[in-house]
């Protein structure tokens, strides 16, 4: 998830990000953005907040405790807003994806 400084609603994204961090895949027990499972986050809509994310496998079938925690953690710090969780497909999720601190804290580097 890439926040652009220059976006007006940086601070929103900023906010998100840090809540999404909470968010812990239970099997690989890195948090979600960290995997990089969370392709992007919309706040054009004053009403809803909008997620658009990845599993790692199609049957992940931790995906409902995963969607679950996202809308938990956003309805935290952006109460009252509706928020929709979108599973997509493409891209497909793979190991490229996860940054240098997920890694680091599956043992991978």
């Amino acid at each position: 998830m890439e926040i652009e400084l220059n976006s007006p609603f940086a601070a929103e994204l900023v906010k998100a990000q840090t809540a999404l961090m909470q968010v812990i895949d239970p099997e690989l027990y890195v948090n979600i953005v960290d995997l990089g499972l969370v392709y992007g986050v919309d706040f054009t809509n004053e009403a809803k907040v909008k997620v658009t994310m990845t599993l790692s496998t199609p049957g992940c079938p931790m995906g409902d405790a995963i969607t679950g925690g996202v809308k938990n953690a956003l309805e935290t710090v952006f109460p009252g807003r509706e928020i929709e969780v979108n599973i997509v497909w493409e891209p497909r999720w793979n190991y490229h994806m996860i940054t240098d601190e997920g890694k680091a804290q599956m043992g991978l580097e």
